[in-house]
């Protein structure tokens, strides 16, 4: 059985911001999250972890779900921050949460429920996991940069897509 650093080292996780906080279009984000995604996997990740966030982690996720759906070795873990997470989204938003569930190959709920402290939790959480960080940053403090200043503090590599 693999140890949990040698699990780490083929996984990525992401982070970024919700739509509303975004500079570019979805497209545009959505091309550049494919492109960083497969030269992941082209550098040996095989799994990807999704904070299931409205915005960039849900469409991080249908991207890898549809690259492993074409035929790609690699698998989708969604570290969901606790059940109920999406509740207060729209109908649209619980409709894609929704359908990123049933497909992944593992649904985790880091938090038994929600705290103040559970987004922090979530996201170092997402960041001991992985060998790599793949966000989608508009330079603005928040979650995301929390997530990346934590990341590089424990050394692990980020990639930045310009949000």
């Amino acid at each position: 059985m693999r140890t949990k650093a040698e699990k780490r080292m083929h996984r990525a996780c992401f982070t970024g911001h919700r739509p509303e906080k975004l500079q570019q279009t979805e497209k545009a984000i959505r091309k550049m999250l494919e492109r960083e995604i497969v030269k992941a996997m082209d550098g040996g990740i095989h799994v990807f972890l999704s904070g299931m966030a409205r915005g960039v982690d849900i469409w991080a996720a249908e991207i890898v779900l549809h690259l492993r759906d074409s035929g790609c070795n690699v698998k989708l873990i969604c570290a969901c921050p606790y059940a109920g997470f999406e509740r207060g989204w729209s109908a649209d938003w619980q409709r894609k949460y929704r359908a990123v569930l049933r497909s992944t190959d593992l649904v985790r709920y880091i938090c038994p429920e929600y705290s103040p402290a559970c987004f922090r939790i979530h996201n170092a959480w997402m960041v001991d996991h992985a060998a790599l960080v793949i966000a989608v940053f508009n330079g603005q403090p928040g979650g995301t940069k929390n997530t990346i200043d934590y990341a590089e503090k424990a050394g692990i590599p980020v990639v930045r897509i310009a949000g």
